[in-house]
């Protein structure tokens, strides 16, 4: 296993992903380098399915080394135990000192996913954006939350059809006002700089920070009647202060490079492991339940969104908080890293196609 800061680090995503904007900021707040690979915001994508063989569809995807993270929630969370907070690498997660700020930074970042607050986001893109990115996008958005649209379904039947969009809208906005509303009224509102008064921006408000941003720059997303700088100040001036904060880290970094799949593919399969491997627990409830051996063949899906695409590969490592199969496209083998939460693996051939 190699030291973190000497392995190569490749990021694979597309410019307008809230998600990769999340990772981006991480990256940039943290002073981490780094070299980007473009997707196209819709499958397919060659460069991780055929180069790597992730079948994996959410953007974005993380290497460090060989070993290649799924998630945002599993990729800052890696991040954060292999680049230790330095004076090159400014932390941004609690202090050891403070285990209250890491419960409010896992009960943000709960939140942000799993709460719902980023899907009833997603709820308020302008209908007439959607339908001006066309069938292919619409449908691409259908497989991601597990809608097989082919055959005679049409386009409308897509949660992120105009139509569905124009529907949902409504109910969306009032919830969203819910959380900012909350934001206004607790953490910011003895006018603070930032959530847990922290000297500058921390983990904390970057785990529900990009959702509020994302919005804030599509015109016409945020319904002004109801989520505005005009009736939530505080929370409006803290997204644009967390972007200023954003803005003077990035000065000091020099551009991502940016790789082709083919090159990003050949420095990955080139690098060491960033990790070494751990036992499969025999008493672990799932590798029992599942009758799970280290070596054999497994797959490995998420439960929420994207579960219609499934990675197989044989199971290298499984902890309380991971799962680890080696898998491998036309580059060569790597190691893929998911996290347990939100993640369900069985042998091959075993239930591989039920959802949860």
């Amino acid at each position: 296993m190699a030291e973190a800061s000497n392995l190569p680090i490749v990021l694979y995503h597309y410019v307008h992903s809230p998600y990769s904007r999340r990772l981006v900021w991480y990256l940039t707040l943290r002073q981490i380098p780094y070299k980007q690979c473009f997707q196209p915001n819709v499958l397919p994508r060659p460069d991780l399915k055929e180069k790597l063989g992730i079948a994996y569809r959410r953007i974005p995807l993380l290497s460090v080394g060989r070993d290649v993270y799924l998630d945002t929630r599993l990729i800052i969370a890696k991040l954060e135990t292999l680049f230790p907070a330095s004076a090159a690498h400014p932390g941004l997660g609690a202090a050891a000192d403070r285990p209250e700020h890491r419960l409010v930074e896992a009960l943000l970042s709960r939140l942000a996913t799993d709460g719902g607050f980023f899907l009833r986001a997603s709820q308020l893109l302008p209908p007439q954006l959607v339908a001006q990115r066309g069938s292919r996008f619409v449908r691409d958005r259908a497989d991601l939350v597990g809608i097989n649209m082919a055959g005679e379904v049409g386009d409308a039947a897509s949660p992120f059809s105009a139509e569905s969009l124009a529907a949902r809208r409504p109910e969306a906005a009032a919830e969203l006002r819910q959380v900012v509303e909350l934001l206004e009224t607790t953490a910011l509102a003895d006018g603070r700089d930032w959530l847990l008064g922290t000297p500058g921006p921390a983990l904390a408000d970057l785990e529900v920070v990009w959702v509020l941003q994302w919005l804030y720059r599509i015109p016409g997303a945020l319904p002004a009647e109801v989520v505005s700088k005009a009736l939530f100040p505080r929370v409006f001036s803290w997204v644009e202060r967390f972007e200023r904060a954003v803005e003077e880290k990035r000065a000091r970094l020099d551009d991502p490079q940016t790789v082709e799949g083919d090159e990003a593919a050949t420095i990955i399969v080139g690098a060491p492991y960033a990790e070494t491997e751990v036992d499969v627990d025999a008493t672990d409830p799932v590798v029992a339940a599942e009758g799970l051996e280290k070596g054999e063949n497994v797959k490995l899906w998420p439960t929420d969104w994207g579960y219609l695409h499934k990675d197989s590969g044989r199971l290298v490592s499984m902890d309380k908080t991971e799962y680890v199969i080696e898998t491998g496209g036309t580059a060569g083998s790597i190691r893929v890293h998911a996290p347990r939460h939100g993640f369900k693996i069985c042998k091959v051939g075993d239930g591989d196609a039920a959802k949860l």
